[in-house]
């Protein structure tokens, strides 16, 4: 509202905007209101420091053991039902010592690479089960593995982490760890998709006719399958950055002459040996598989 009064010195009008002041009664209500509506007000979520650290720890490429530890034991904690499905509750135990030396050393990467052979192994061995135990060539307790086959998968895998740590040659143990897991993927699957699919089995040494299931036998249907198996697997670690593509043309070599090793081994020895088992004979092929990966990249 504008206001005009005279001014007697300068004998002119001023004007000036009177405001307006709310009554007592009005001011109380509108702080009333102010009081009742939300204040949105942007607050920072604290994180603990410990957590931040591991977060930030989990994506580093080398993360030790400390971070695979924690991590393994985490991913493990939540998938526990998925593993008492393929390992007994001994081989649980143990592949968490094997999960924690495979992500200290080689991280996340690493880590999936071992999750997608339990997964890939585990499923592959359900093939035609029923079929399989009637003929008496299932593996025993339905597939599911104890601590000996663990380590009969695992030990040149874990070999080659536990050098890596220690030496601070990633590059070089790497390979070799990721051949060892492809050797026993591949053979897993040979082995498998033989007994179950393979119409006609031979035995490597003399290409006599077997039975499906004889030790050092192998089948078109088996060797082809396991080949297959090894390229993806190998495939599959190049594009998380676990190998090269040169690299991985070895590791799929690598692993080719360690099961063709392995079912000659089986056919030769296998049976006459009394302490030489099958998980034995699986620990000599991987630790084949990951000298000459290894050799390999060192030399050429």
């Amino acid at each position: 509202m504008l206001q005009c009064r005279p001014n007697a010195q300068l004998g002119s009008r001023s004007c000036s905007r009177a405001v307006s002041v709310p009554p007592p009664q009005l001011q109380l209500a509108q702080r009333a209101r102010s009081r009742r509506q939300p204040r949105h007000t942007a607050q920072a979520v604290a994180v603990p420091d410990g957590l931040q650290a591991l977060v930030e720890s989990a994506g580093a490429a080398h993360p030790g053991l400390a971070t695979g530890a924690a991590v393994t034991g985490l991913v493990m904690t939540a998938g526990v039902r998925v593993l008492q499905k393929g390992l007994t509750p001994s081989g649980i135990v143990n592949a968490f010592a094997l999960g924690t030396l495979l992500y200290g050393a080689f991280g996340a990467g690493g880590f999936s690479l071992l999750c997608l052979y339990f997964i890939f192994g585990t499923a592959v061995t359900k093939v035609k089960l029923q079929q399989k135990q009637k003929e008496g060539i299932a593996e025993a307790n339905s597939g599911r593995r104890g601590p000996n086959s663990v380590w009969g998968s695992g030990a040149a895998g874990a070999f080659c982490a536990a050098a890596a740590l220690a030496t601070g040659e990633f590059d070089l143990w790497q390979i070799g760890f990721v051949a060892s897991f492809t050797s026993k993927l591949s053979d897993t699957v040979s082995s498998e998709i033989g007994k179950a699919y393979g119409k006609t089995t031979y035995l490597i040494t003399n290409l006599k006719l077997v039975p499906r299931g004889t030790e050092g036998a192998v089948s078109l249907e088996g060797t082809m399958a396991g080949l297959g198996a090894a390229a993806a697997y190998a495939a599959v670690a190049t594009a998380i950055g676990q190998t090269t593509p040169s690299d991985a043309v070895l590791v799929t070599a690598a692993a080719f002459l360690a099961n063709v090793f392995e079912s000659y081994l089986g056919a030769v020895i296998q049976g006459k040996v009394e302490w030489l088992n099958n998980d034995l004979v699986n620990v000599i092929q991987i630790s084949i598989a990951a000298a000459l990966a290894v050799l390999a990249k060192y030399y050429l």
